[in-house]
């Protein structure tokens, strides 16, 4: 048996040059095609798995062959593994034929077999995913199972063929429905366009269901076209297409950020005129600490005093400078930090007796409207609370098992923000601020706010429609001649300055 084992494991030695054999491909082809590199990468990928796989069974092997030949079994039965090598060179030649031959018949069996259950695996496999809701654990779980056993990649091109197979099939039959009640009584036909419209997005909407939407009197609400998720999506690719930067994205650097609000008369934090790295960082008390260029709360500290500094991502109290620049080390080196390019600013505290941090209040602003408020609170344990602009706690699909009881804004506080956001030539920006112990201190403008595709369905069209109606009014004011000075002064004292 151990014999077996480590002829197997003998050929499995041939796998180590796979690895090789994935560079010269890289190497040997210059310039593929598309086409050629979309099927290059899917080979690479499918032996990247195949490797991970047969790895596996090598270590496996290994310690199997361990496991046999340290048991007292294998070193009694010496003797009589001689003898039964001798006994097997005596057998006569016609049995050894006839083992071979059943043996290759029940090889054959097997495969046929388990050609079948894999198919049979397959359907219900497909099945599953067309008619049961899956919890998401279960897709995750089956999805690291096929990674394990090589066979992601060819599920992968399964599951996308399927599903542009399916969904055309499910958009030719909602839309054949709606097309039957095109010359039906007005409410019959009303209530058929709204149950498809909840189920196609607004690409797969035909025409000649959005015609009852202009009509003067009780036209069809048209919400299922409206998604902030889709509005954002755009704008990313408008961003690519772009010859200069999007009004937005020129806020989006902090320092130019403050430049752009002060003349605005909003207060900021001090900030260091300069970044650093890690070996140049000077000891201060009262200021936070972050990286030049992050999102969230990774690798930012809240330094109260050099023995008082709080970790927020971790949650964790630090109490020395040594401990900090540890943790800011240990942020590089697992990549929750790209680059090595800190800022540092003032400290800003909701109790300064206390030294309880500032809570974050995120504005959602289309272009002088405040359409939702996250406030959050990072220390001891970061709790979320959302609102309307009518100052209503609401559930927006995201953080459901954090929320707290914000304190919320106030009417003199909604009026600054929606003036600010009313400066800039963009129908979307998300306006974030820290609530000081006495009043809100600007952070920062973010333009792509972090997992927007989280919302709930209501929420999302509710942003959706809020970011159709600033481009509308954003449109009419450029119409009328509004020239935006002060953030054209602001674009091109920083254009110039880069220049």
């Amino acid at each position: 048996m151990t014999q077996k084992l480590k002829q197997d494991y003998t050929k499995d030695q041939s796998v180590a040059g796979f690895k090789r054999e994935e560079n010269s491909i890289l190497t040997n082809r210059s310039q593929p095609k598309n086409e050629e590199k979309e099927a290059l990468v899917q080979q690479l990928l499918e032996t990247e798995e195949q490797l991970q796989t047969i790895e596996k069974g090598i270590q496996r092997t290994k310690k199997d062959i361990k496991q046999i030949e340290a048991s007292p079994t294998w070193k009694i039965s010496k003797p009589i593994r001689k003898t039964e090598r001798l006994f097997h060179k005596m057998s006569r030649r016609e049995q050894l034929v006839e083992q071979e031959r059943l043996i290759y018949e029940l090889q054959t069996k097997l495969q046929a077999t388990e050609k079948a259950l894999y198919e049979a695996n397959q359907k219900v496999r497909d099945n599953q995913f067309v008619t049961q809701t899956l919890h998401e654990d279960q897709i995750t779980r089956y999805i690291r199972e096929l990674r394990d056993r090589g066979e992601l990649i060819p599920f992968l091109n399964e599951m996308v063929s399927n599903k542009e197979k399916l969904n055309q099939n499910y958009v030719t039959a909602l839309t054949y429905i709606a097309r039957l009640y095109m010359n039906e009584n007005e409410d019959y036909r009303d209530w058929i366009y709204n149950k498809v419209f909840s189920a196609l997005t607004n690409e797969e909407t035909p025409e000649f269901m959005m015609r009852p939407g202009l009509r003067d009197e009780n036209p069809v609400p048209l919400m299922h076209v409206s998604s902030f998720r889709g509005s954002l999506n755009r704008r990313m690719r408008e961003k690519q297409l772009a010859h200069e930067p999007l009004p937005e994205w020129l806020l989006d650097d902090k320092q130019k950020a403050y430049t752009f609000v002060e003349q605005l008369g909003i207060r900021t934090p001090w900030v260091a005129d300069t970044t650093y790295k890690l070996e140049d960082l000077p000891t201060r008390e009262g200021v936070v600490i972050k990286p030049a260029d992050g999102a969230g709360s990774r690798g930012v500290y809240l330094v109260k005093t050099i023995h008082d500094i709080v970790d927020l991502k971790r949650s964790k109290q630090l109490t020395s400078w040594d401990e900090l620049l540890e943790s800011m080390q240990k942020d590089l080196h697992i990549n929750w930090v790209d680059q090595d390019e800190w800022l540092m600013e003032e400290l800003i505290l909701e109790d300064p007796e206390t030294t309880i941090p500032a809570r974050d209040v995120k504005f959602y602003t289309f272009y002088g409207k405040v359409g939702i408020i996250l406030e959050i609170q990072r220390y001891p344990e970061a709790k979320y609370c959302w609102w309307t602009e009518t100052g209503q706690r609401i559930h927006v699909g995201k953080y459901t098992e954090q929320v707290f009881k914000g304190k919320g804004v106030t009417p003199e506080e909604m009026v600054m923000v929606e003036e600010l956001s009313k400066q800039i030539p963009a129908p979307f920006v998300r306006i974030d601020f820290l609530r000081s112990h006495n009043g809100l201190v600007f952070g920062e403008f973010t333009p792509k706010p972090g997992n927007y595709d989280e919302f709930n369905k209501e929420i999302d069209q509710l942003l959706g429609d809020y970011y159709i109606d600033a481009e509308n009014r954003l449109t009419n004011d450029l119409l009328v001649g509004k020239r935006f000075e002060g953030f054209k002064a602001f674009s091109k004292k920083f254009t110039v300055n880069e220049q």
